[in-house]
């Protein structure tokens, strides 16, 4: 077999439809486009959202106020009021041991210490961010902040 000998199987191809050429071939004097109106004529085809001259709804609306910068970091806050809750004294908090008590979804969310609540327990807090209040109460309860933070 040589490349000039390929060709489409019998009557899978068919011409294109050559309308407004005459009343034999089927699809004369209107081309398929019925009588008048927008639609019958040259360029008649409206983008999507074109409302016919009155002003299309993503215009009517107004613009949402403000800016949402698409660089932001999302932390998850937990605070130490809830760490002394959930953990044991002695215990060391990071991304697994949170997922594990249930407090955060996913073990790769970044996480923030918050300083809201009352700690007395001495715990050994490895995660993202640590706020100056949490900080010192953590120190302050015996327990330390220890990288990534």
């Amino acid at each position: 077999m040589q490349l000039h000998d390929l060709a489409p199987a019998p009557a899978s191809t068919r011409a294109r439809k050559r309308v407004g050429r005459g009343h034999g071939s089927g699809v004369g004097k209107t081309a398929g486009r019925g009588y008048n109106g927008q639609k019958s004529r040259a360029g008649g085809a409206k983008s999507n959202g074109f409302e016919g001259g009155q002003t299309p709804l993503a215009r009517r609306l107004p613009k949402l106020p403000g800016f949402r910068n698409i660089n932001r970091t999302e932390f998850v806050p937990v605070n130490v009021g809830r760490l002394d809750v959930v953990f044991a004294d002695g215990d060391v908090v990071d991304g697994e041991s949170l997922l594990a008590k249930g407090i955060i979804k996913r073990a790769d969310a970044l996480v923030k210490v918050l300083g809201d609540g009352e700690l007395t327990r001495r715990l050994t807090v490895r995660v993202d961010k640590v706020s100056a209040s949490a900080l010192a109460k953590i120190e302050a309860a015996g327990g330390k902040v220890e990288a990534p933070c």
